[in-house]
């Protein structure tokens, strides 16, 4: 005379056996303008509160976007399409709330290192120059750039031309000394 009529199979979550520290993904049906879609929500169960009477709840924690955020399902909600554990790790502790703080650390340590910069592309633009309008454009053929691949007689460089080069003249460098300026005593 117990039974509950519920759209939601409760063996199977009770089977499922969630608990502090399982890495979860809740697929939750979520109604907008008529229609139904699937949002995936995954993340670590800090908490799981009440069992598996009719009532449990299990809160899951999830980082997005760097800022963290909790969530508290019923385990029996008809709006859970199904959970899966993704991930299951051993811990010591029924409620793992001190996730929270440990993380508020992390990120202020990292913080700390920061520093606020304010700028702008605006900053780094060059004022434009009328000077490069006046200037009279020259035809290719004046431009004449030697190239470093080619000899003097404009013929291409053979590779032991390329490395070789010119010889160089060595030079000298010539100091001169400071005179010392003793003077006798």
């Amino acid at each position: 005379m117990n039974s509950v009529i519920t759209p939601v199979k409760t063996e199977e979550r009770v089977k499922l056996g969630i608990r502090p520290g399982d890495t979860v993904r809740v697929h939750q049906k979520i109604m907008e303008r008529g229609k139904t879609r699937i949002q995936t929500f995954e993340g670590l169960v800090i908490a799981m509160k009440h069992g598996t009477e009719p009532g449990a709840t299990f809160t899951v924690r999830a980082t997005m976007s760097g800022i963290g955020v909790e969530k508290i399902f019923p385990l029996y909600a008809p709006f859970i399409e199904k959970i899966e554990i993704v991930r299951r790790s051993k811990v010591r502790r029924a409620k793992l709330y001190f996730i929270r703080e440990k993380v508020a650390r992390e990120v202020r340590r990292q913080l700390r290192n920061m520093r606020m910069v304010n700028l702008s592309t605006d900053d780094f633009a060059e004022p434009e120059v009328e000077a490069e309008a006046e200037t009279p454009e020259m035809p290719a053929e004046e431009v004449m750039e030697k190239d470093p691949m080619q000899t003097e007689s404009g013929e291409e460089a053979t590779p032991a031309e390329e490395v070789a080069g010119e010889p160089e003249a060595p030079t000298v460098e010539e100091t001169e000394a400071a005179p010392s300026e003793e003077t006798p005593a």
